[in-house]
């Protein structure tokens, strides 16, 4: 498949999507058939990859046998009239794990997404995942962080780097994702410079590739069980932000819309409106 060709002739794609085989709600022959229904042309599966730590929300290498025969049984069935793709979101650990590791060789990927969940903590003793409702970061930042803000961001975009840097995947997923939990905790934390500086690296970084830059909508509008706090104060948001969007558009660095549907029912969530900003009309 050419990824860069689908997305520059159509917009009926999603390359992101979790199913049961993962931390998704639904199964991935309900996830196939509403992306159908939707007028999908391309749609990718990307289970969070086994890691080599406990995790309640990747998949377990165990399981990457069944997903496999799911995904073949699934796109033999809707031949002809969809076309699906297997991948995963590979995260990166760092020297630890990550897209070019000959395990995923192994596998018969369509593509690779991979995405910074986890930040080291201080004393490298440990692997902490920094995604997820803010109530639980902040609970986090205390037990593992000492409430260092600063160490969790940095230390986030410094791995997404040397994540671009490292390669072997096609698209970057949800690259600030981490300013969602940091502006939980520290309000107003995005607009600093340092903070900034970090968005204009990895823009710098992976305008030197071939990497496609996701757009996630799966926060627009606000996820499937947020609290009315989370509502008010964060909804709607996409990841990048609509100034991070606009800034990619200038830097002519190619953009997938992808909804990170965990959900049926959020496969074409928040497409619209990001589609609108990368068209200069938001």
């Amino acid at each position: 498949m050419n990824l860069h060709e689908i997305i520059s002739s159509t917009r009926d794609y999603n390359f992101h999507s979790h199913t049961q085989f993962c931390d998704g709600r639904e199964p991935m022959s309900r996830m196939a058939e509403q992306a159908l229904a939707c007028g999908m042309k391309h749609y990718g599966f990307t289970p969070h990859s086994p890691i080599p730590l406990p995790s309640s929300c990747n998949m377990s290498a165990l399981s990457v046998d069944d997903y496999v025969a799911e995904f073949q049984r699934l796109k033999q069935l809707y031949e002809g009239r969809i076309n699906l793709y297997l991948s995963m979101e590979i995260d990166f650990l760092g020297e630890k794990w990550g897209a070019t590791k000959p395990y995923f060789d192994n596998i018969p990927l369509d593509y690779r997404l991979s995405s910074v969940h986890f930040v080291a903590t201080p004393d490298g003793s440990g692997e902490v995942d920094v995604d997820g409702r803010p109530q639980h970061f902040k609970g986090k930042m205390a037990q593992h962080f000492d409430n260092d803000i600063r160490y969790v961001v940095d230390s986030f975009y410094d791995r997404t780097i040397r994540m671009i840097e490292k390669g072997g995947f096609d698209i970057l997923g949800h690259f600030d994702k981490i300013g969602f939990n940091a502006s939980s905790f520290s309000p107003g934390i995005e607009n600093e410079p340092w903070y900034r500086r970090h968005i204009d690296d990895v823009i710098d970084a992976v305008r030197a590739t071939d990497i496609i830059v996701e757009i996630n909508t799966k926060a627009y509008p606000a996820p499937v069980g947020a609290s009315a706090e989370e509502v008010a104060a964060y909804a709607p948001r996409m990841f990048p932000s609509p100034d991070v969007i606009r800034r990619l558009v200038s830097a002519n660095v190619p953009l997938a819309v992808n909804s990170d549907a965990h959900y049926s029912s959020r496969i074409t969530a928040g497409r619209d409106a990001a589609f609108a900003i990368i068209d200069g009309k938001a």
